[in-house]
């Protein structure tokens, strides 16, 4: 099973390559953008402070998911700016959530040891065998999806969010509106690309 998934992610990137070269754009810039419109993937996450969570059972609830590494820079620029938006918007029913990805090697202790560094108090765990990564059609760190309380995934971010547009999306989300501006989001100069980095 796992290397069905693995062979899934090489195809699914190779096609993205493709796609981007023909485009003429970078591809790490299209890391999940076949999820935008649609509803978000169903997963069961581990969580790093133990227990796990289920996507399924926060229906009817606006969300964000951050998928990051703790060797990703852009990861860590916006590292506080996640934790700050949580902050503000946790008692209106928003739900956070942070997906250490399998991109770059590390360990649990090592995504501990970032959770800790940046005072991560949202729920946060590890993707080991890349399936949810995979699901959500992630090729470059860091990527945030919000969800909105129908479940459809409204926009994506790629790179480091700036804290400004995060804090927007994220307002608009508990008011239950919708993010119908144009822009998609992408900080073209802020995120991981494993063809050129590493």
């Amino acid at each position: 099973m796992i290397f069905g998934v693995a062979c899934l992610a090489a195809v699914a990137f190779i096609w993205l390559m493709a796609w981007g070269i023909y485009n003429k754009v970078a591809v790490t810039s299209m890391s999940g953008f076949t999820r935008v419109g649609e509803p978000a993937p169903d997963f069961t996450l581990q969580l790093l402070s133990g227990g796990e969570i289920e996507m399924s059972e926060l229906e009817g609830r606006p969300i964000v998911i951050n998928f990051w590494n703790p060797l990703c820079t852009p990861c860590r620029d916006e590292a506080l700016g996640l934790e700050r938006a949580w902050k503000a918007y946790s008692d209106k029913g928003v739900v956070f959530i942070g997906i250490d990805t399998p991109m770059m090697p590390d360990s649990k202790e090592m995504a501990i040891s970032y959770v800790e560094e940046f005072g991560i108090t949202y729920l946060n765990g590890r993707d080991i065998d890349g399936r949810i990564t995979v699901g959500y059609g992630v090729i470059g760190l860091p990527v945030t999806f919000f969800v909105g309380n129908n479940g459809i995934v409204q926009k994506h971010w790629v790179g480091s969010i700036p804290e400004d547009r995060l804090l927007m999306w994220v307002d608009s989300l508990a008011s239950g509106g919708m993010l119908s501006e144009e822009i998609e989001g992408e900080n073209s100069g802020s995120y991981y690309q494993p063809e050129t980095e590493g």
